[in-house]
Order: structure tokens, then C-alpha cells, then sequence
């Protein structure tokens, strides 16, 4: 029960404490106290004009650990200066005095003794408890979880709501992004709980200097200090809602990246690692620098460089650029995007690997909403398979319900095949309806059948990763024996390698194996059949997947896959691939041109290319002459070639003094030294 509340019961007047009863007015007579003035902060109708209190319609039930404020207990004294005159007038109406005596009857008389005195009361300094209205006791270090407060507000919030299938769906858009869902320490703590996971870090958090907030990464007291680098983000367009950014390179950022580019040329890492000491948040830079770590087994410093590119690009963001609407767009023909892109897909796959795929399917979705018609990365080959693992069930489907329509998902084996996966699963939730359950058993069923029918050359590679031996039916049958595999596209084999490569351990549960053998067999029956629908898919099959488009292969470069990779053309893998930008679009807008080099001639010899070595301003071939006679003058321009390069060794030769190192018997040296 609050102050006001019991104040109410008691009979007091709310700003007696303080005052005291004589200086508002109220003298006690012979025969007792005087009549009480209405509470300042009842209802009473005409009795209250001219009475301006900002607090009278809180109800009983406010918090009562929160002391009146100044501007509260001001406004108080000047209600009960306001009703004492009002009642020496006699301007008290019936219905205050009907409440004043309510308040008198519920009062008892040992409560209204300390009102008689003018000496103010003295409040208590410290309250150990807190009493609820059913009258428990609870102590004010009970406090709960923030983590399981928000589970709380989360299950009540009104965000979810039935469909007519019976799933439940949820409300918010389909690529909507929570923010407590980036980082990867909340889901460690639900799995393995909060000591176990920070450990001794609280009390060094406290020591930790001032760094700005980000909801990307945790910025770590091993960084660098972070500064001024030269990126910023720009607002390019608004149309129908949706928001059109850009990253920009200032004039010292575009130095540092001229730099960036004559250290990957010269194919050595070590001048990467100089320019980061002079530059530490260079993102480029820190990209590829973490492949070279990964590639030498690093995994703990390749990460911490993805982390800390991400942290760089995070402080450049505009002050309207949301991570959580999905709203916002970048295009991936830019440069200065795409280390963007590629950031938030490395630390993704890091995320995978470390055990976190609820976080990375948060941060798939992110790079999806940047740019969903054009996928440059084409995450939409991984978002089933983290979905699955994440065992966000109802989030793959309504994915595949919404986006069916207009992106033809069921023409990806991925989602084929695991959008049938997500329907068992949830068949096999007891907690749910039985009418929902037999929903998705058929829903499953049907869906699996025709991913078989489409896609028949997954079967065989998946049962092999699974270990799984097929019965003599299976293996003999012609439809998923080794022509099925041979006979299809390169483009289709590209996918159902990837698929195959990277969520056969979703299929090794027992249960989900016999659910498949199950489906098999009725597959061979509508072969058997002749069924229409078996040749409709093989037209299709021959028909499509001619040729993959430029962001399949961009995908399946950074996600490493060995099947897949194997199967990439030879137009792509006989191209350099730069880690901190794989086969960038054909289309690409560049803003910023880097400045021309001296070319050299590619004609040249061994031998010139070795004297340039030792000699980087030789150049053999510098008299040309400009009228293009080239053929009469080419003994008399070789033999002032050579006679320029004999010079020039003459010169590096005379100029090489070789020094005898001090002897032991004078080690002060204080002979004549040449």
C-alpha cells in the first residue's frame, strides 16, 4: 500500500511532515483538534478549484520507494494552504465533508494522536522492506534477472499471433533484427549461464575506459584507440520508406588504401602488417590480414581483426542508419559497401563455428535486409541451415510462405530440402496441438516428396556423408544412382554440393533418417509410376541452372566449402580472389580511381627484371624511339643499354667498402682505421 494510501486511512494531510500544522493555519482549540481540511490529493469536485496539482491523478497504486519530488511537495503545501482558507470560509461542500468523514471512521484514534502536535515528524532513513498489497515481504536485493525480465516482457509483449494453420507466427517484419540477439555472450549465457561465461570480466569492466557503445561487436581493452579514420556514411536517397546509404573514403582514407593496394601486390604480408600499425583500423587492411590468419590456424586473431573492422565501420554509421528496421539499403556495387558485406559474413561464419547460430542467423538476416533483391553475398544458400540449427522453425517457414511468390525458393535445393526438414521437426513437438501436428506431418511429407522428385542427385552424396548405406531398392534404382548426378548441370551440381557439404549433419538423427527412407520408397513409386511430375522436374532441371550468376560464386569462395569449391568453373578459379573483395559486380560504381603507375614493359627479359631488382630505376627499353622506327635503331638502343647497365654496375661495385670487424687484442680501437 503506498504513502498516500495509508495517509488517507490515518487522516493526515500529505506536506504536514515538514510544515507542521501551525503555519498552515490550523490552531488546535480547547476540545481537540479542529476539523481536518479535505486531502489535497482526493477528489472533490467544486472544492478543488483553483487547486493546480500536476499529481492528483496518480492512483493509489504508484510506487511507493520513490520520494515526492520538490516540485510535488511545493505543489502539496499550496493545496492544503488553498483548502485550510477554503474551509475557514466555509466553502466545504457536502461531498468533502461526507469523504472526510469516511476518512474518520476508517482512521484509528492512536494514528491521529501525532497529529495534534505542531512538531514535524521525522521520516525513517532506511527501509529494509517493502510490504505488497497481499502483504508479503520482499527483500530490495531480490531483484531478478535482466536477461529473464526480458524473456518476461518478450513472451507478453503481443508480438506473436495465431495463423489459420495453427503455427504461431510472429507479428514484427520478416527481417527484423533484435539487438540483444548480435551478441553472441547472450546466447552463451542461456547455454551454459552468465558465471560461466564472463568469469572473472565484471570487475575489469569497471577499469575500462571510456569506449563508444556498439551493438555490432564488444570493443576490447586490447585495441588500439580508436580515432578519426576517414570513413563516413552518407545518406544517398529516400523512396517508399526505404533509406539508401553509402559509405565514403575522405581524401587521407583513399592515401591509406593506395598504400593498402601496393602491399597486396607485393604479395607480402608483413607490409600489411606495418601499414595496420600506422593505420590499426584500416578496414581492408584487417580483412585480409585476418585470411592470412585464419590460413595459418589463428582463429582467435583472425577473429578479433573481423571484429575490430566491424567496430571501425560501426562509429562511421549515419545518425539515421537502423540495424533493426530493415529499412535500410547498401549497394554492393560501391566499394566502399562491400567491406561491409564482408565483415558482417566473416563474423557470421566465425559465429557458426563458435557454437552461436541463433547470433548468426541474426546477423544473415542483417545482411539480407541491406540489399534482398540483388543478394550480393547470396546468404539466402545459408540462412535454412542456420535457421535450423537455431531451431527457428517457424521463421524458415514463414521465410518460404512469404517469399515463395516473387523468389521461387523451392528451386534452391537448400530450401527444398530444409523447409520439409523444419516441418518434421516441429511434428515431432508433443507440447504442441494434435491437429497442428498432423498439419505438419502431411506438410513435410508432401514437401520432401517433390525435393526428392526436383533435386534427385542430393540423395546419394547426403546418405554417404551420413554414413548411411541404402537399402537394394535404393542403390539400384536408376533414378538415384550416380547417372542422376553426372547428368545434371554444373551450375545445379554447384548448389546441391554446397547443401550437401554443409547441413548433412542436420540428417544424421535417427528419427529424421527413417522419415526419409519412408519418403524415398514413395518416390520410386511415382517413378515407377510414370508419374507426369517426374518428367515435368527433369525439363526443368535441363532447362534452368545453365549457368550460376556471379553472387553464387562470390558466396561459395568465402564460405570455403570443399565440394563446392571443387565444382566452381575454371573462369573463376583461375582469376586472383582477394579476400578483402572477391570477384567484385562487373558493374561497379567507383568514385575514386587510384593513380597510374609506371608500367612496365611485359617483353622484358630475366636478366632485365634481375638488374630492376637491385636497380628499381633501370629500365632497359626507356630509349625507344617515339616515331615508331623501331627496327633501325635497335642495335644502336641495346648497345646503350647495355653500356647504361655496365655503368651502373661499375658504380655499385666501386662504391661497395668492405670493413675488417675490431680485434680483440685492441677493443678500444685506437689504431688508424681505413
Amino acid at each position: 500500500m503506498s504513502r498516500r494510501a495509508l495517509r488517507r486511512l490515518r487522516g493526515e494531510q500529505r506536506g504536514q511532515e515538514e510544515p507542521g500544522l501551525g503555519e498552515l493555519g490550523f490552531e488546535p482549540g480547547p476540545d481537540g483538534p479542529p476539523p481536518a481540511a479535505p486531502p489535497p490529493g482526493g477528489h472533490h469536485g467544486p472544492a478543488r478549484t483553483g487547486v493546480s496539482n500536476r499529481f492528483e491523478l496518480i492512483t493509489a497504486e504508484e510506487s511507493e520507494d520513490e520520494p515526492p519530488s520538490r516540485e510535488e511537495r511545493a505543489d502539496t503545501r499550496l493545496s492544503a494552504r488553498d483548502a485550510a482558507e477554503g474551509n475557514s470560509n466555509g466553502a466545504v461542500t457536502e461531498e468533502a465533508e461526507s469523504d472526510r468523514q469516511r476518512d474518520g471512521e476508517e482512521a484509528e484514534q492512536p494514528d491521529q494522536t501525532p497529529m495534534l502536535s505542531n512538531k514535524p515528524r521525522k521520516k525513517k532513513k532506511k527501509r529494509k522492506t517493502k510490504k505488497t498489497l497481499a502483504g508479503e515481504t520482499l527483500e530490495d536485493n531480490d531483484l531478478e534477472d535482466i536477461d529473464s525480465l526480458l524473456e518476461k516482457i518478450e513472451d507478453t509483449g503481443g508480438l506473436w499471433q495465431q495463423t489459420q494453420s495453427g503455427i504461431i507466427a510472429d507479428s514484427r517484419p520478416l527481417l527484423y533484427v533484435e539487438h540483444r540477439n548480435l551478441n553472441p555472450e547472450n546466447e552463451l549465457k542461456r547455454y551454459f549461464g552468465a558465471r560461466t561465461v564472463l568469469g572473472d570480466q565484471r570487475p575489469r569492466q569497471r577499469q575500462r575506459q571510456y569506449v563508444r557503445s556498439t551493438w555490432l561487436t564488444v570493443p576490447k581493452n586490447t585495441w588500439p584507440r580508436y580515432g578519426k579514420t576517414g570513413i563516413a556514411m552518407q545518406l544517398m536517397d529516400t523512396r517508399r520508406g526505404v533509406q539508401y546509404f553509402t559509405f565514403e573514403h575522405h581524401r587521407e582514407y583513399q592515401q591509406v588504401q593506395f598504400k593498402f593496394l601496393d602491399a597486396v601486390e607485393s604479395m607480402d604480408p608483413n607490409n600489411i602488417v606495418l601499414l595496420l600499425q600506422m593505420n590499426p583500423y584500416h578496414v581492408d587492411s584487417l580483412l585480409q590480414l585476418s585470411d592470412v590468419c585464419r590460413m595459418q590456424e589463428d582463429q582467435e586473431m583472425a577473429r578479433d581483426l573481423i571484429e575490430r573492422a566491424l567496430y571501425s565501420l560501426e562509429s562511421a554509421f549515419h545518425p539515421v542508419f537502423s540495424l533493426t528496421s530493415g529499412t535500410c539499403r547498401l549497394d554492393y556495387r560501391r566499394p566502399e559497401n562491400r567491406a561491409f558485406f564482408l565483415a558482417l559474413f566473416k563474423h557470421l561464419m566465425f559465429l557458426e563455428k563458435r557454437g552461436c547460430p541463433r547470433t548468426a542467423l541474426e546477423f544473415c538476416k542483417l545482411i539480407l535486409s541491406l540489399d534482398p533483391e540483388n543478394d550480393p553475398l547470396c546468404v539466402l544458400l545459408m540462412i535454412d541451415f542456420l535457421a535450423l540449427r537455431a531451431r527457428e522453425y517457424t521463421f524458415l517457414i514463414r521465410m518460404f510462405q512469404e517469399w515463395e511468390s516473387h523468389r521461387n525458393l523451392s528451386q534452391l535445393p537448400n530450401f527444398a530440402f530444409s523447409v520439409p526438414l523444419a516441418y518434421f521437426f516441429l511434428s515431432q513437438q508433443e507440447e504442441r496441438p494434435e491437429l497442428e501436428l498432423s498439419q505438419a506431418r502431411e506438410k513435410a511429407a508432401r514437401l520432401i516428396q517433390l525435393a526428392l522428385v526436383m533435386f534427385p542427385s542430393v540423395l546419394m552424396p547426403l546418405l554417404d556423408h551420413c554414413s548411411v548405406q541404402p537399402d537394394a531398392r535404393v542403390a539400384n534404382h536408376s533414378f538415384f544412382r550416380l547417372n542422376a548426378q553426372i547428368s545434371q548441370p554444373p551450375a545445379l551440381n554447384q548448389l546441391t554440393c554446397l547443401y550437401v557439404g554443409r547441413t548433412h549433419s542436420l540428417w544424421k538423427d535417427p528419427a529424421v533418417m527413417a522419415w526419409l527412407e519412408t519418403n524415398v520408397h514413395e518416390v520410386l513409386c511415382m517413378v515407377d509410376a510414370q508419374d507426369p511430375l517426374v518428367e515435368e522436374s527433369e525439363h526443368k532441371r535441363k532447362m534452368r541452372y545453365q549457368s550460376a550468376p556471379r553472387n553464387i560464386y562470390r558466396h561459395i569462395i568465402l564460405s570455403e566449402m570443399r565440394e563446392a569449391t571443387a565444382a566452381l568453373p575454371l573462369e573463376v578459379t583461375s582469376q586472383p580472389v582477394m579476400g578483402f573483395d572477391p570477384l567484385p559486380p562487373l558493374d561497379s560504381i567507383v568514385s575514386y580511381a587510384r593513380p597510374e603507375r609506371t608500367a612496365h614493359p611485359s617483353n622484358e627479359s630475366t636478366l632485365s627484371l634481375f638488374f630492376r631488382s637491385l636497380l628499381p630505376n633501370f629500365n632497359l627499353q626507356e630509349e625507344l624511339r617515339p616515331d615508331g622506327d623501331e627496327e633501325a635503331g635497335a642495335g644502336q638502343d641495346l648497345n646503350q643499354g647495355v653500356n647504361r647497365l655496365m655503368a651502373a654496375m661499375r658504380d655499385m661495385l666501386a662504391n661497395i667498402q668492405f670493413q675488417e670487424p675490431p680485434r680483440d687484442d685492441n677493443p678500444e680501437g685506437d689504431g688508424d682505421w681505413d
